[in-house]
């Protein structure tokens, strides 16, 4: 199928499956959160070992990214976008059956595998059904961004839903039926690309980044129960600065690279990578903290803290889909992402105003929509710059770039937090003010990175307002990085 004579209709049905991928990967972190504490009893999980649930899936996910786009690009995003559905599915398939704890973090690291093929072929896909015609494109963008959020707030409410009703082995038997329809509609929506590519795919800088980002989310989760002087924890974290450096080192040397290093000096590349890597580390803390406070503070239970979450992302969606490319196209990419930012750190600095008597009405809901609104504006823009910025045939890197980052962000944001929270209180199951403190600490925590980030992008982007005649016809997202 040729992209540009592709049926308008046929497009927009691929991008449909493009959004439900975004969708599922998203989901697939989440999920999983209510069903913690049933897989604990049934595994034999311990407390510590626990949260290696969520990150088994998010250091695969964001370590092997950078390899998903480097195969998207060497064999073609329609074929790794396939590849990914099924790894996906046979890893659902081992998490559900799992029946002990090893085999249950293996099948959730498999899923995360699965999903790092899966989201930067998904992009590069996006981009080559859309790239051609700038105002589709923003449009496309948005819906596209729109999933994650959605995913994320629809895997905490399904997962309530299904462990509930159902039993925590069909948080994850759910994708299996999904991964079928979509490698069953993938050859007949998606195009083909331009085949198979020659070129090394670069193990070595796949294993060191991978472990690398393993071992520093690892060295910061268990900072606060062994102490941050310990030699445990600055061994770790040395481990994870050494690994990082010889993928850094790899890639400099490597005649084809996981990651050719002077792709960074595109113009706003690494400015709109930063930006998302804040807008994770800020986002994700900021989502799991408020579902705690939500159980173990106001008492709500699973069902109704999932659904008291649903009016935050239906703002991301309509944010996203409409808000969004209107503030692109008035305004431009730079200042839509400042603002968007600068939105979100207030509506987290609000949220650090939670009381242990609080309600959902006053305490969350207006700062959980204002938090909104800022993911809203900064994602699309952030992320149509990153990946626009890189030359055509690298789009598969830019997107697994790109996502790493998001990822990334959002495994050692989350992480931090967690570490800072601990000692103010989070961990105080039994009492509820202590419980606030530690909450409190985090969404402020989180709220400075966005403001951080705020600052940042606003330094560091460099991206031409729009003229008035692309007031009028749409914002293209494709001239902003200057390389296309």
């Amino acid at each position: 199928m040729s992209v540009q004579s592709a049926p308008t209709t046929r497009r927009w049905w691929a991008l449909g499956l493009i959004a439900a991928a975004q969708f599922m990967v998203i989901m697939d972190t989440s999920i999983i959160g209510v069903a913690l504490p049933q897989m604990q009893a049934d595994l034999g999980f311990t407390q510590q070992t626990l949260s290696w649930v969520f990150n088994a899936y998010v250091v695969a996910f964001g370590g092997l990214l950078l390899l998903g786009g480097r195969l998207s690009d060497l064999f073609g995003a329609r074929r790794i976008f396939t590849t990914g559905w099924a790894v996906l599915l046979a890893g659902s398939a081992v998490a559900g059956l799992a029946g002990t704890v090893g085999v249950e973090l293996a099948g959730r690291a498999i899923q995360g595998a699965g999903a790092a093929l899966i989201a930067p072929a998904a992009l590069t896909l996006l981009m080559m059904l859309f790239g051609a015609q700038p105002r589709e494109l923003t449009k496309a963008l948005a819906l596209y961004g729109a999933a994650a959020p959605a995913g994320g707030t629809a895997g905490v409410f399904l997962g309530g839903v299904i462990t509930e009703y159902l039993s925590w082995p069909w948080v994850f038997f759910i994708n299996i039926p999904i991964a079928l329809v979509a490698i069953a509609a993938t050859g007949k929506l998606m195009p083909a690309g331009t085949g198979t590519r020659r070129g090394s795919i670069d193990g070595w800088g796949a294993f060191t980044v991978t472990a690398g980002i393993g071992a520093a989310v690892y060295g910061i989760v268990r900072a606060p129960e062994v102490g941050w002087s310990s030699p445990q924890t600055w061994g770790v974290l040395a481990a994870a600065v050494t690994l990082l450096g010889l993928f850094v080192l790899i890639q400099a040397r490597r005649a084809q690279p996981l990651v050719r290093l002077s792709i960074f000096r595109t113009p706003n590349l690494a400015a709109a990578n930063a930006a998302q890597f804040l807008l994770g580390a800020a986002w994700i803390p900021m989502w799991f903290f408020l579902n705690l406070y939500l159980q173990q503070v106001l008492g709500y239970t699973a069902f109704p803290s999932g659904a008291a979450l649903l009016p935050m992302t239906v703002l991301i969606m309509i944010g996203m889909i409409t808000l969004a490319p209107k503030a692109i196209a008035r305004f431009g990419p730079k200042a839509t992402v400042v603002t968007g930012l600068g939105v979100l750190a207030a509506g987290l600095i609000y949220l650090s105003f939670i009381r242990p008597d609080g309600t959902f009405w006053v305490d969350v809901l207006p700062a959980s929509l204002l938090a909104a609104l800022g993911m809203s504006l900064a994602f699309i823009p952030s992320l149509g710059t990153a990946i626009s910025s890189a030359r055509p045939e690298e789009g598969g890197l830019a997107a697994g770039i790109v996502n790493t980052s998001y990822q990334l962000g959002s495994a050692l944001g989350l992480a931090a937090i967690t570490a800072v929270a601990a000692p103010l209180g989070a961990t105080q199951m039994i009492n509820p003010t202590a419980l606030t403190d530690g909450f409190s600490g985090a969404f402020l925590g989180a709220g400075l990175i966005a403001a951080g980030g705020a600052v940042i992008a606003a330094i560091t982007l460099h991206l031409p307002r729009p003229r008035p005649e692309q007031n009028a016809q749409g914002t293209d997202l494709t001239t902003t990085g200057g390389s296309r």
